[in-house]
């Protein structure tokens, strides 16, 4: 039968300074130095970062300020024309492997004639790939 003073620090476990709760003889006995009662001798007896003794915490004193788009802001990978001469055919986000939107951009020069799939073309690149013969599909 496991018995408290059978337990022992499992082999190369970093060990504590102290074993508190192991009978009054260890000097660390009844209250594992934690004092008689109150909140801190509980367990999880603890206030939270943001709690300042019941005064009106700062991140609530502080006015909150401006416009917050971030749930419902797009966000594109960019691939730019130059990229696009690795593939033949038809390039499509299973192509690429990419997941989300899919944003193709102007730099560089191609020299294929591909069919692209996209969700947005710039302009630039656009014209780029209609002049190599190629068409851009959203």
């Amino acid at each position: 039968m496991l018995q408290l003073n059978d337990i022992k620090h499992n082999p190369g476990a970093k060990k504590k300074m102290k074993r508190v709760g192991r009978g009054t003889s260890s000097g660390w006995g009844k209250t594992c130095g934690r004092g008689h009662k109150g909140q801190k001798s509980r367990s999880g007896g603890t206030k939270g970062l943001r709690f300042e003794g019941g005064q009106t915490p700062l991140y609530r004193r502080l006015p909150k300020r401006g416009f917050k788009n971030s749930p419902f802001k797009k966000s594109f990978t960019v691939i730019n024309v130059s990229d696009l001469n690795d593939f033949d055919g038809e390039v499509n986000k299973e192509i690429l492997k990419i997941s989300g939107l899919l944003k193709i951009l102007g730099n560089g020069e191609i020299t294929k004639t591909l069919n692209v799939k996209a969700d947005k073309f710039s302009e630039s690149a656009r014209k780029k790939i209609e002049a190599a013969g190629g068409k851009c599909l959203t």
